[in-house]
Formats: structure tokens, sequence, C-alpha cells
């Protein structure tokens, strides 16, 4: 690297430093995104909450040379912030990405106010802390220290030493796909040589992971009818055909008695080729409690990143307070089946909904409806910018980086990929299995933070240096 000196007063002249003494910033910022009740549906908060998080992003972006930087309303309603910078001639362009959004985040089991930033045990609290609003100020504080390194070197007249894309969603956490359809429509805005999602996370704190492989999403809801109406249980249970029965034997042959997917015609058998994943780790991580089983006849890696997994996550059944005794007429259940790449999440919602359909007992009338999907994604680990931000992780971790799978979907990533085919995608994030992303108590680690934007702002030098 060129030895660039610093224009924050007292500061060292490395990229890691300038990124520590920017901290104090990175939190001010994130205290004042965190403020903002951005959930992306206005039955749960003000739809203007995300206006204004969102013309606070553009504003800091404005304010760091980006200004062609404006927010774009997608076809789900919800406004993008894209932003873009022209670097130095024949300079190679990266997107970076993170979202603004946040999950609900009803008070109850949080110990703080959600929207308020709050440090206790050595964390910061609150919602989007990790998914994704700390990606969000990881990316302005790795842009901030560049700017600072290089500021003051007059053989660098650039702040930045590579053209830049920055992409921050609005309807992330809705999965109302509002921007996958924009890039489809828009692809042309969306060139980059090197993707950057930032919106994983590392296996533990102070592990650097690359994320390389993202399970696909189908979301089916079932609905089950047997009877014109509820009949006493006492009078006609024995013969009348149960749909709350006939829906619990339909959701309990989706599993096998180990725990695997037993879907007809979905292979539940593939291996994880990376870096395994300690069962004592994950029996940990998860909270499981004594005496509970991990399932599934394969590894834990192999259970999350390379075979099939579904859930019930929803049931529509009487609740026990106040149950009569009675026959159900009717019931319904919302079934979320994960893919692993390689596998086409069209075809694996049509053999969800005929498995269904092919299993209900009794004559029972069955209805299906696919809710959403979102496609997998593999990325490749044999380009140039992955070496380049696997060794920018390293330096700035102290530690060297490993790569991992990740059970959630980020949709988003395959439209690009889609769009941008040329592109080396990287994913990585700042959640650790501590963060509680999309629960209660959501935190961060500062170190966390620190550390990615370190890497971030190394990892954009040493590309702008490759020319």
């Amino acid at each position: 690297m060129h030895e660039h000196t610093s224009d924050i007063p007292g500061a060292s002249v490395t990229l890691t430093g300038a990124v520590t003494d920017l901290m104090p910033q990175a939190l001010s910022d994130l205290t004042e995104l965190v403020s903002y009740r951005s959930v992306q549906d206005p039955a749960v908060e003000d739809p203007e909450q995300c206006r204004l998080a969102a013309e606070w992003v553009r504003e800091r972006l404005v304010e760091l040379g980006l200004t062609d930087t404006a927010l774009v309303r997608t076809p789900d309603g919800s406004d993008a912030v894209i932003g873009h910078y022209e670097g130095p001639p024949g300079a190679q362009r990266v997107l970076l990405y993170a979202h603004y959004d946040v999950q609900p985040a009803p008070a109850e089991g949080w110990r703080t106010d959600p929207f308020t930033l709050t440090f206790a045990d050595g964390r910061y609290y609150g919602r989007g802390a990790a998914d994704c609003k700390g990606s969000v100020v990881s990316h302005l504080t790795a842009l901030r220290a560049l700017r600072a390194v290089r500021g003051a070197d007059p053989a660098d007249p650039d702040p930045y030493p590579v053209s830049l894309t920055v992409v921050i969603e609005g309807s992330e956490e809705q999965g109302t796909a509002g921007l996958e359809q924009y890039v489809a429509a828009h692809p042309e805005e969306f060139a980059a040589d090197v993707i950057l999602i930032q919106d994983t996370g590392n296996v533990k704190v102070g592990q650097p992971t690359l994320t390389t492989a993202l399970r696909g999403m189908v979301d089916v809801t079932v609905r089950v009818e047997s009877l014109a109406g509820q009949l006493h249980s006492g009078a006609f249970g024995g013969a009348a055909p149960d749909a709350l029965a006939a829906l619990i034997a339909m959701l309990a042959s989706l599993k096998d008695d180990r725990g695997n997917t037993t879907i007809d015609g979905l292979d539940a058998t593939g291996t994880w080729p990376g870096a395994p994943y300690d069962e004592a780790a994950f029996r940990a991580d998860a909270g499981m409690l004594e005496g509970a089983e991990v399932t599934g006849s394969g590894t834990v890696a192999d259970m999350l990143w390379a075979r099939p997994a579904v859930t019930v996550l929803g049931i529509d059944a009487p609740a026990v307070v106040g149950s009569v005794p009675a026959i159900q007429p009717s019931a319904a259940a919302r079934v979320s089946l994960r893919v692993p790449p390689g596998v086409d999440t069209g075809d694996a919602a049509e053999k969800l909904q005929a498995h269904l359909r092919r299993v209900a007992p009794w004559g029972v009338r069955v209805a299906t409806e696919l809710v959403g999907q979102g496609s997998a994604f593999g990325a490749r680990t044999d380009t140039e910018a992955f070496a380049l931000l696997e060794q920018a992780l390293t330096d700035a971790f102290g530690t060297p980086t490993i790569t991992s799978g990740q059970g959630g979907s980020i949709p988003l990533t395959a439209a690009l990929a889609s769009a941008q085919p040329d592109a080396s995608i990287v994913m990585l994030g700042l959640s650790d299995p501590a963060s509680q992303m999309h629960a209660a108590n959501e935190s961060v680690h500062p170190g966390e933070l620190e550390n990615m934007a370190a890497a971030v702002a190394m990892f954009l030098q040493r590309l702008g240096e490759r020319g």
C-alpha cells in the first residue's frame, strides 16, 4: 500500500488507525439510524420513518462525495438509496450493499428500548444494530477512513481509488422483491466488477467469515377442509374426518424420525464441501435444551447449507385457551422450505405442493398457494476480488478468514448475479450467533463493526492499486 497521511487530527496514518479514530462517529451514526422505526409495513410503523431513514442515508453518502445519490422508488413502493461515484480512469467499480429497513420490534422481550442504541455487556443493543443498519454504518466508516487517509496526499486527488455504487435497500425484511424487480428492469444501474453484499455475518466474534452459499426459499400456505362446519366430538368423533388431524398428518410426512426432509422427489443427501460446523458450538449457538437432539442424518453443516430444510411457520387452529370439544372442519398452515444452491426453487415449490396434496388422508380437500420464493446462490471463490477481500479480512481481524454457508436467503443476491453475470459477488456482514437477528435484544459487537469497516477500506484500497 502507498504511505498516506490522515486528515483526522492526531489519527494514525493507516486505514485501521483511521477506522479506530472514526469509531465515535460510527457509533453516533448507528445511534441516529437505529432511532428510525424503519419497518416497511404501514400496519406496524409509520411509513414516514422509512422515508426519514432513507433520507438520512442519502445525506451521509452525499457528504462523503457520492453527490449522484437519490431515493429510487421500487415496484413495491419502498425507497432504495442508490449512489454513484466515478473513480480514476480505468478504475474497477465496486457495488456496496446493505439495507436500512428492519424487522418489527414489539417491546415484549426487549430489555431496552429497541429503537434506542444501548450499550451493555460489551455489545450495542437495538433493532437493526446487526441487521442491517450496522452494515450501513460500516460502509460509511470504511469510506470515511479512505477519505481521511488519502485526502491529505497530493498524489491522490481522488478520495476513493475505485468507482463506487452504493445500494441501500428499503424492503429487504418484507421480502416483497421491490429492489429485485427494479434490478431486473434497470440492470445497467447495477453494473459492477465486484459486489459486496453486507448482510450475513461471522461464525463467532472475531472470526472473519465469507459466506459462499445461500439457501433459496419457498413459502407455501396449505388449507385443508373436510366438513361443512364444526361437529361435537362426542357425537361425531371417530367417524367424521377431522381437518386439523389431517393437516397434522400431512405436515408430519415432511420429515422422517431423524428430522430429514422427506418431500417426494427432492434430494436430501447433499454434503457441505467447506469448513465444518462443530456440533457443540452449534448446540450453544442455537440455545438447544439439554437432551434435545441435533436433527438429520448428515453433519450440522450438511443440514444447514447443503440439504433442503422444511419448517412449519404457523398453523391456523383453535387456541388451547377457550377451545371446545369440536371436530374442526378446516385448518391451515404456512410452510417454509429452504433449498441449497443448485436446486431450482420453482421446481422445489411444485414438489412441496404436490407432496402435500398426495399425502392428504381421508379424501379431505386440499388447496395450496405459493406465497413467495427466492433463489439460492453459490459464490465463486476463484476470483481476484475474493482473494483480496479474504486477505483484507484476515489482516483487519488478525486471524485467517474462513468460508461458511448461510441458512437464510437473500433473494437480491441472485437478482444481481442474473443482472451482472460477470461480477464477482461476495457476502459478508456484522452479525454473530449472539446478535439475535430478527429476535428481541438484537445486538452488534463493536469490534465486528470496526474490523469490518477496516477490512472493506483495505479491500477498496488494494483493489484500486491493482487497477
